[in-house]
């Protein structure tokens, strides 16, 4: 763990932006780390704290067993910020009262200020609130003022001046909050005084030092993709280490078009990395052959995946370390303490699961960061904006885009089908716009007329989504003639498809991926 001479903490009440808290938090400059509501205050100083951020959360404050934070933690004399349900939590253990009114809000709402204060400095009354509650706080513990309010909630923003503890009852970290991020920083650097000393930079240099320290002179695996994480992690441990960075690369057959020439290029022959290219496509593919359900074709994909990254790794000689390109998100998910056992939708994209008895030590230079905070990482180590601003793309590549039985012609045409969609993509200067687009190729066949000729070919479906975080997505609204050059291109070009559709489903209710 990195060690921060300034970090916001925020307690997670459950809430679906306490990642976006934290991002926005060190969209100030200032680091963020989130926690779970419950964390013991002696866990929580352990960290030095700045200034703590209740979030919101999907409870009633008024039910029994409701979360409830550390009792102490009000007696620590840091600035506390509460939002929604922190606002509200924060309010009844401290003496005041919460109720259920009969108009609630949920939506846009207008600020009506009561009196400057440090919190709200900038921000005029009128400004855009993003509000979504049914409880509200009915009366203050002693000691609070009210410091502004909508058209529906009296109590939209309090403090405790003196105890220097605030709370919103609107949500600053999302975008329909207008002045959200001003808030915030308000909070940050006038209420907590923190200054702006987070940034890649800074946090490059730290990185290096700790890998270097912690590394020493052994040696380091890497297993490599191309994907955004691996070749960061990978960047910054050659930054770091040097020749003691041994990456391996599998070409499991399943990837896209001109994909590994990508990677042996980029890593091999520009960044001069010790990279180990294994060449298992004719391995893969035999052992899909006539599967076509989608949980067996993951399992048998990262089954055979361990198996020769295993066999490439025992080939290097001694290996140490074992890197891994674990981002915050991935952390906060295996240590929430909010959340119950939900329902396995589908094995995770990333192959994982390496067999114990390869003895290795995990790294994991990138777990304290955001997706956002990958790429700009990547930009900083000097990796090109091909890598950095790439689509994610699951472990199991086109495995799970080729729907239904998987051979070697099916995968060519869908390689075929997704580059012409991404040219047409780059081409209109919506690439960056988009969080993910693919292409998947469909078990069905479809009648078409081509060169006055019947046909009988391949449906191929078109996606592109939009999202921060991949939690949510909505599909992307394309210009028409976008996709009708992609649609003409693919039937023209791809001798194996005659039509083509766009998939207008939204996450939820169907994932991202289709299988």
């Amino acid at each position: 763990m990195i060690e921060h001479d300034q970090i916001i903490v925020v307690l997670d009440f459950g809430a679906q932006y306490s990642q976006l808290i934290a991002r926005r938090v060190r969209e100030t400059h200032v680091y963020s780390q989130i926690l779970p509501y419950n964390t013991p205050v002696v866990k929580i100083m352990e960290l030095e704290p700045s200034g703590i951020i209740f979030s919101g959360g999907p409870a009633s404050v008024r039910d029994e067993g409701s979360p409830r934070p550390d009792p102490e933690i009000f007696n620590l004399g840091i600035p506390i910020l509460g939002i929604c349900y922190g606002l509200q939590v924060m309010s009844l253990v401290l003496g005041g009262d919460v109720q259920r009114p009969e108009r609630r809000e949920y939506g846009f709402a207008a600020l009506t200020k009561n009196e400057d204060t440090p919190l709200f400095s900038g921000i005029d009354s009128g400004s855009q609130l993003w509000m979504s509650h049914g409880d509200s706080v009915s009366a203050l513990p002693e000691g609070f003022t009210c410091t502004a309010s909508t058209q529906n909630c009296e109590f939209t923003g309090i403090e405790n001046s003196s105890k220097r503890m605030f709370g919103v009852q609107f949500h600053p970290e999302v975008v329909h909050t207008t002045d959200g991020t001003l808030l915030i920083s308000n909070f940050v650097h006038k209420i907590c005084g923190c200054t702006a000393s987070w940034s890649m930079e800074s946090f490059v240099d730290t990185a290096i030092a700790e890998i270097r320290e912690h590394v020493g002179d052994r040696t380091v695996l890497c297993g490599l993709s191309g994907g955004v994480d691996s070749s960061v992690v990978a960047a910054l441990l050659h930054k770091a280490i040097g020749d003691q960075l041994v990456c391996v690369f599998v070409n499991n057959g399943l990837l896209r078009k001109g994909e590994a020439d990508l990677v042996i290029q980029l890593f091999r022959d520009n960044f001069h990395i010790r990279l180990q290219y294994a060449d298992a496509e004719e391995r893969f593919l035999s052992k899909l052959e006539g599967i076509s359900e989608p949980e067996a074709k993951r399992k048998i994909i990262g089954k055979e995946f361990i198996e020769v990254f295993e066999h490439e790794a025992r080939a290097i000689g001694r290996v140490d370390f074992l890197a891994q390109g674990t981002l915050y998100p991935d952390v906060i998910e295996s240590v929430s303490a909010t959340g119950g056992p939900s329902a396995t939708i589908k094995s995770h994209h990333n192959v994982g699961g390496l067999p114990e008895d390869l003895r290795f030590e995990l790294i994991e230079p990138l777990r304290e960061l955001f997706k956002d905070e990958v790429r700009e990482l990547g930009k900083e180590l000097g990796l090109p904006d091909e890598v950095v601003y790439r689509h994610p793309f699951p472990g199991p590549g086109l495995g799970i885009r080729c729907i239904g039985e998987i051979t070697k012609d099916r995968l060519d045409t869908l390689r075929d089908v997704d580059e012409i969609f991404i040219e047409e993509i780059r081409k209109a200067g919506l690439y960056g716009e988009i969080w993910q687009a693919l292409a998947c190729l469909l078990p069905v066949k479809s009648v078409g007329v081509q060169g006055d000729e019947r046909t009988y070919e391949e449906v191929c479906s078109l996606r592109a989504v939009t999202s921060e975080d991949a939690m949510t997505a909505d599909w992307f609204r394309f210009p028409p003639e976008v996709l009708q050059t992609a649609s003409n291109r693919i039937c023209n070009e791809v001798a194996r498809v005659n039509r083509v559709l766009y998939d207008i489903t939204s996450k939820p209710p169907g994932t991202v991926e289709w299988e």
